[in-house]
């Protein structure tokens, strides 16, 4: 995989979301599949799948976010002239 160009600030960002979903959002769908188990059967428990279904898309995005920071070139944007920082976030949002 090739480097993803971002900013501090993109970097900054992508880390505290990592540190949200993995301390705060994790633990609160484990907690949540617990007790939509103890509900019994799981076959028409709405509760479990919703939960279930958070925890894939949870850890898919940690996931994307751990890729993209392995991957990362942090450009500080303050050493680039004007012209070229254009064309830098031009790269960058072309996404």
């Amino acid at each position: 995989m090739s480097k993803i160009p971002m900013t501090k600030a993109g970097e900054d960002a992508l880390r505290t979301e990592l540190s949200r979903l993995k301390q705060i959002e994790r633990p609160r769908i484990i907690q949540a599949i617990a007790e939509a188990r103890e509900h019994g059967d799981l076959k028409e428990n709405a509760e479990y799948h919703a939960a279930r279904e958070q925890q894939g898309f949870c850890e898919g995005r940690i996931k994307d976010i751990e890729a993209k920071l392995s991957h990362a070139q942090v450009i500080d944007i303050s050493h680039i002239e004007n012209g070229r920082r254009q064309d830098f976030w031009r790269h960058c949002h072309a996404d």
